[in-house]
């Protein structure tokens, strides 16, 4: 089975709370998604509601995968640039696949889902993202067409003595 993904969903109670479910799952499992495990739901709702205030915004898109299930299994947040010289890419953000569906290929229908996302949103040349070093996750990227374009050693904490490169990634559109 794949995943159905749908860009800009409406969004609803069960929405909501099943990328809230997917948000805890994952950072449970030691995804690299802003948090470090153990975290509950309450932990990540502020994070999401963030998220869902740039939705309402008009500055942040939601790329959504449902499994067979119809359950929320994937998902990647489109942040617009706001700066004028920097409209021609956007940000993704919080890529997550859950635990239960990785290994399945479905990371990967996720980047190539948001990549034609990313082509509907008006003059969007590219895609920039950065990733936690020190897991492997570059080589992912680099898999689905993105080049690393930076790195800054040390810049992301995950615990005391344990400090990981933040890593720039992009993708050409065109």
């Amino acid at each position: 089975m794949s995943l159905t993904f749908t860009f800009e969903p409406a969004v609803t109670p069960a929405l909501r709370d099943g990328v809230l479910d997917l948000w805890t799952d994952v950072s449970n499992a030691g995804g690299s998604v802003g948090f470090v495990p153990p975290v509950t739901r309450e932990d990540i709702r502020p994070e999401l509601v963030k998220h869902m205030v740039g939705m309402a915004e008009g500055r942040t898109r939601l790329l959504v995968g449902h499994d067979e299930e119809g359950r929320v299994a994937a998902t990647a947040f489109l942040a617009l640039n706001t700066h004028r010289l920097m409209r021609h890419w956007l940000w993704l953000y919080t890529v997550m696949v859950h635990p239960r569906h990785q290994g399945r290929g479905y990371g990967r229908d996720l980047m190539a889902a948001a990549a034609d996302a990313a082509r509907t949103c008006d003059g969007t040349e590219a895609i920039r993202l950065t990733c936690r070093g020190g897991l492997g996750l570059e080589r992912f990227y680099e898999s689905c067409g993105y080049k690393e374009v930076g790195r800054v050693p040390g810049a992301i904490r995950v615990a005391p003595g344990d400090d990981r490169d933040d890593v720039f990634m992009l993708l050409p559109l065109t």
